[in-house]
């Protein structure tokens, strides 16, 4: 069974680059229209107890990664979700989900809110299946609502 290891990172460590160049390019493939995708994310939003990265390794190398970041005293975002295309379907995606999820406990907040791509069926499903509900669009993400969903979660 392969072993899954999630830890605290950098947008700006090489596995961090890589992995965030790679979800870039998929979802500009993924969603070509202008204004459809949303990569704003910088390091202050993720360290200083206002969030974190974090960066899954599938036996030692870099496999998937996602952060979360608090956008209220009540509310976090989570943003940069991705697992390589090679190892997906292996529960990596989820296991970040769940590290994410103790990260914005961590923070102090109740509730959690994410926005994925409409046309990004397997992240839909997991986030549903992860309790999530859909919201209205909400931030950036009012200014596209062709190509993006947003979820939320009551954090327990």
């Amino acid at each position: 069974m392969p072993s899954v290891e999630i830890r605290h990172s950098t947008l700006t460590s090489p596995d961090g680059i890589r992995l965030i160049a790679a979800l870039n390019a998929e979802l500009t493939g993924a969603f070509p229209e202008p204004g459809a995708t949303h990569f704003s994310l910088n390091q202050a939003q993720v360290t200083g107890g206002g969030g974190a990265f974090l960066i899954a390794y599938l036996d030692g190398a870099a496999a998937g990664c996602g952060a979360v970041r608090r956008i209220d005293a009540a509310t976090a975002e989570l943003k940069r979700m991705y697992v390589d295309p090679s190892v997906r379907g292996r529960g990596i995606g989820r296991a970040l989900l769940e590290a994410l999820e103790c990260e914005a406990r961590l923070l102090g907040v109740t509730r959690i809110v994410l926005e994925t791509g409409t046309r990004l069926e397997p992240a839909i499903g997991m986030y549903e299946a992860a309790g999530y509900a859909r919201i209205p669009l909400f931030g950036e993400y009012v200014s596209s609502p062709d190509t993006s969903i947003c979820f939320g979660k009551t954090l327990a």
